[in-house]
């Protein structure tokens, strides 16, 4: 687990490892410090920073592009330094054009995230599991990736390239692009939304030998939720679980809420959460207690 003096080491390396085992890296998403450290806890390798779950929780709002590039670099920082895993995060559409990502890249790079993910909506983006979803010119997005790859100062920051053309122009435009961009220099393909079991078999069969490839189990979304199994035999390399945490946290407030509001206090729910201190030795009041003691006289 992440200390206040230890950092992530090697992350970016440990990704590309990650990525090129046989079996599929998962990354449960993340909105904050304290969801990034319960991911870490449960013993998963990497952790991704959803766009959707950043907007809820800094801005209680949809994820429509609502949050600056800058603000999403500083959430990717806290999460970074809360934990040790590998952080893979949302970058959005690079927050502008060619130029903006080289400035997001960078940011992100300084941040300390181990990949990071592009994607060709037109900005003000939205989930991409929304409808009324734009996409920009290939040739825009090619020049974008090109812009990333050339921007990071590290050679092991993962370079994400994310197309949401399929429910734009269909799937054959999604695959073009995808292709476009691993020329452009793109580490990771990440066709999004693909609506039927068919059409994720497709994009691994066409695109699996381009680029390790990005699945999206995006809970309640668009693409059928299919097993871990066949998203390993298919040949995806990243497994994302973007906002189930999200979901957990905010059915378990509701329900405290409601006993409080209906008891007049929480007891009857104290018995189904942590304990207080418990909950100060999960976000790591002892290794406070323990920096304490070494450097207080």
């Amino acid at each position: 687990m992440g200390d206040l003096l230890s950092g992530p080491v090697g992350a970016r390396a440990r990704l590309r490892a990650l990525l090129a085992e046989p079996t599929p890296l998962i990354a449960p998403g993340a909105y904050d410090a304290l969801s990034a450290r319960l991911v870490e806890q449960a013993g998963f390798d990497a952790v991704y920073l959803t766009g959707f779950g950043a907007s809820a929780s800094q801005l209680g709002r949809p994820d429509v592009g609502l949050l600056s590039g800058s603000e999403m670099a500083d959430q990717v920082r806290r999460l970074v330094d809360a934990v040790e895993r590998p952080v893979i995060a949302d970058a959005d559409t690079g927050y502008g054009n060619a130029i903006n990502v080289v400035q997001t890249v960078r940011a992100y790079e300084q941040a300390g995230v181990a990949a990071m993910h592009l994607e060709d909506q037109v900005m003000p983006k939205k989930c991409g599991h929304m409808s009324g979803k734009a996409v920009i010119p290939l040739e825009e997005m090619v020049g974008k990736i090109r812009a990333a790859t050339e921007a990071r100062r590290d050679p092991d920051l993962v370079l994400i390239a994310r197309t949401d053309a399929a429910a734009v122009h269909g799937l054959d435009d999604a695959i073009t692009r995808a292709r476009a961009f691993a020329d452009a220099g793109a580490d990771v393909l990440f066709v999004e939304a693909p609506t039927s079991e068919a059409d994720i078999a497709r994009v691994a069969e066409e695109l699996r030998d381009v680029a390790p490839l990005v699945f999206n189990w995006a809970e309640g979304g668009k693409t059928p939720p299919i097993p871990l199994e066949r998203i390993a035999e298919l040949g995806f390399s990243l497994v994302i679980y973007p906002i189930a945490t999200l979901l957990a946290a905010t059915a378990a407030v509701r329900a405290v809420l409601e006993t409080i509001r209906t008891d007049g206090t929480p007891l009857a729910a104290m018995d189904d959460l942590p304990t207080f201190e418990g909950f100060t030795d999960l976000i790591g009041l002892p290794e406070v207690q323990e920096l304490e003691g070494r450097f207080a006289g």
